[in-house]
């Protein structure tokens, strides 16, 4: 059988999981890039990506590929890939409004025999339960016997320019055999590093929301452990540094859980799991615990300040990153924010800088205006919150100028020395 000549790509949401997929189809395959966003399908057809995760010359190199957010584009496709976020509320309850919008439009233009494929980070079940009842309803299809479906999860990790779309193994599934084995040559069509063809989809759902869960689950783990040996004046890093000795001790490092997976996939798997009767404990009691480090990192600040007579409320203090994680201009659900609300709640002046970050953003999303160059002299409080290269770069010398001649210095990241930081997780 021969794909290119029968697949019509459309990929639903151009974020950081749907684009690199788009350009990566975009090679081969005629790809519609869908997106409502209209400053983003701008920004796109000029050859520029704004998440950083294509560069200009990759995203030139995908022939094929054409952006849109037109329904009659959209019907000339008969393979649509759904790539939407699958936030929380504010409640920590599972959001599937962008997948169920993202269901209706597509329900609007499916024909007999089209593929709906969705990558986006749900319960087990959700596809087939949540996803397939829209798509019949508002085309008056039958499915499995009209249009089919496959579910074959994003492994994206942004800022990662090792791990690639292409790079990743990617697991497969299809709610028919023959579906399953379709959307698994797809695939196989793009992805060097080999498919892994799932049982069934809610196999496919629920080994993706678990790969996070047992993430966040280990980071809880040592997060407790920092505590632990906060109170006891023993240094984390160095314990984990010689337990690291050991062949198959894992290189977990404690920290703030954010980013749109860790922090947010396990309340997918225990929202299923409470619908279904069981309570679970241990991935809640991680979820609490990675959830109150912001909270613990400014407890620590103040006991430090007040031991060097730095007066609290009315201080200075400036946190250096707000992105989720190092290298990368991505602010979804970053618990940075946790530590500055926790600083302001002590009537602090928090300066916020980010050399990754898009100002207006951030305003936005979190109501934070960054500073856009940094000062010496300023500061009560320096706290190192995400290892950005150009923080590293600065080294402990330029990071400590930035402080009053009395100041705290909290390293977060273990980016500097353990004698060179006040504080450190």
């Amino acid at each position: 059988m021969n794909m290119k000549e029968q697949v019509n790509i459309a990929v639903i949401g151009l974020g950081y999981v749907g684009l690199p997929l788009a350009v990566e189809f975009g090679k081969q395959y005629p790809t519609l890039g869908f997106d409502i966003n209209t400053a983003r399908l701008i920004k796109l057809q000029q050859g520029h990506d704004s998440t950083l995760e294509v560069d200009d010359a990759e995203l030139a190199s995908a022939e094929y590929l054409t952006y849109s957010n037109s329904l009659d584009d959209l019907k000339a496709c008969n393979v649509f890939i759904v790539t939407v976020p699958t936030p929380i509320n504010e409640h920590k309850q599972p959001d599937l409004t962008p997948l169920i919008k993202a269901s209706e439009t597509i329900g609007k233009v499916l024909k007999q025999g089209d593929i709906v494929i969705y990558e986006s980070t749900v319960y087990p079940g959700a596809t087939e339960e949540d996803c397939v009842p829209v798509l019949e309803s508002i085309s008056g299809l039958i499915f499995n016997k009209d249009f089919f479906c496959g579910y074959s999860p994003e492994r994206i990790n942004p800022g990662d320019k090792e791990h690639r779309v292409t790079t990743i193994l990617k697991v497969t599934s299809g709610s028919t055999p023959e579906i399953a084995d379709k959307v698994d040559q797809l695939y196989r069509s793009i992805i060097t590093a080999g498919t892994y063809k799932a049982s069934s989809i809610k196999v496919a759902e629920a080994a993706k929301v678990i790969e996070n869960t047992q993430r966040d689950v280990n980071i809880g783990l040592i997060n407790e452990l920092a505590l632990i040996f906060n109170k006891l004046g023993i240094d984390t890093e160095e314990v984990l540094k010689a337990a690291g000795t050991k062949w198959n001790f894992l290189p977990f490092r404690p920290g703030l859980v954010g980013g749109h997976c860790i922090g947010v996939d396990p309340y997918y798997l225990t929202h299923k799991a409470q619908s279904v009767g069981y309570h679970p404990e241990i991935i809640l009691a991680g979820r609490r615990l990675n959830d109150g480090m912001g909270a613990y990192v400014v407890s620590q600040l103040v006991k430090s300040m007040l031991k060097k007579r730095i007066h609290v409320e009315g201080s200075r203090v400036l946190v250096l990153g707000l992105t989720f994680k190092e290298n990368c201009p991505d602010l979804r659900n970053t618990k940075v924010v946790d530590i500055i609300a926790e600083l302001q709640e002590y009537g602090m002046q928090v300066d916020c800088y980010d050399p990754w970050i898009n100002a207006k953003e951030a305003e936005h999303e979190y109501g934070i205006t960054p500073v856009a160059e940094l000062a010496e002299g300023q500061y009560d409080g320096v706290i190192l919150a995400v290892a950005h290269k150009e923080f590293v770069e600065m080294g402990a010398k330029s990071i400590r100028a930035l402080g009053k001649p009395e100041h705290v210095l909290y390293d977060l990241k273990y980016v500097l020395l353990r004698e060179a930081a006040d504080l450190r997780l």
